[in-house]
């Protein structure tokens, strides 16, 4: 058996460039990993996949992610063979920090190195690609500044350490909903924007964007209040991730973040998370 952590993301930066003809919209995007993660076994034996999630409501089937990656990756072993895994989740379900593509990924990789198949990391980013439009990141592992579908990676070596505390409201905002009302005019040319720099933490907290928090916030403004507990409680700049609805905000350091982690879980604003990027 073998245990691996499967981290979340934020978003630094999401810039929303273009709708393209197969429906996807075309991204630039800033992703760091954090330590905030799901714990996941693997165990090969058996026939059969099997993938249980004890005390969520995730599906052990082929609704699961997992189970589709593993699909994947098992479809390529000469030999019959089965896997059991066990996900323990700690990342809110659909909340913008990319859990289930995440839990994908870890699969992908783990069962690549157990099975002695060896994909590259390239071709197991390739496979992602079809599992969901984050996983390829996760495979790939590394800071990254994202563009086309969010498949496309290149390595960002110069993001400085980051603290942060994780607000998750309870409730679920729909990712088609929140694209469906994005105004991006009347031109499917993509849309330039320049990068900002990200080597300082003053130029981090300047650089947060997220084209898609512009809806959210309009719908759900329970949001904005959250940006502003966060704000209130030290955060030096505030931003949601993905497309939510958990909130994030960067602290100076640890120290900050954890003296306001107390804080905002006493205000009862949502599920709080302290974290660091990894």
């Amino acid at each position: 058996m073998i245990v691996r952590q499967s981290p979340a993301k934020v978003n630094l930066f999401l810039r929303v460039l273009r709708k393209r003809d197969d429906g996807y919209h075309d991204i630039l995007s800033l992703m760091q990993r954090i330590s905030l993660c799901d714990e996941m076994s693997f165990d090969l034996k058996g026939s059969k996949i099997v993938v249980k999630c004890p005390g969520s409501s995730l599906p052990e089937n082929k609704d699961n992610i997992a189970y589709r990656a593993a699909e994947v990756i098992l479809s390529g072993v000469s030999c019959h063979s089965g896997v059991e895994i066990t996900i323990n989740k700690r990342i809110p379900v659909a909340a913008g920090l990319g859990g289930g593509s995440s839990n994908a990924a870890t699969t992908l990789v783990t069962l690549n190195e157990m099975t002695g198949i060896k994909y590259s990391t390239e071709e197991l980013m390739e496979m992602g690609a079809d599992l969901g439009a984050d996983v390829p990141f996760f495979v790939f592992g590394k800071t990254a500044l994202a563009s086309g579908i969010g498949d496309r990676l290149k390595p960002v070596e110069i993001v400085p350490n980051l603290s942060f505390i994780l607000i998750n409201p309870g409730f679920e905002i729909s990712t088609r909903e929140i694209y469906e009302n994005l105004k991006l005019g009347l031109t499917k040319e993509p849309i330039k924007y320049r990068m900002p720099r990200f080597v300082t933490m003053s130029h981090v907290v300047k650089g947060l964007c997220n084209d898609l928090e512009k809806v959210s916030l309009r719908f759900y403004p329970a949001l904005s209040k959250i940006k502003e507990l966060l704000t209130a409680n030290g955060a030096l700049g505030s931003l949601m991730s993905g497309s939510g609805p958990t909130v994030f905000g960067i602290f100076k350091n640890d120290d900050d973040a954890r003296k306001a982690e107390i804080r905002l879980k006493e205000a009862q604003a949502g599920s709080v998370f302290r974290a660091y990027s990894i």
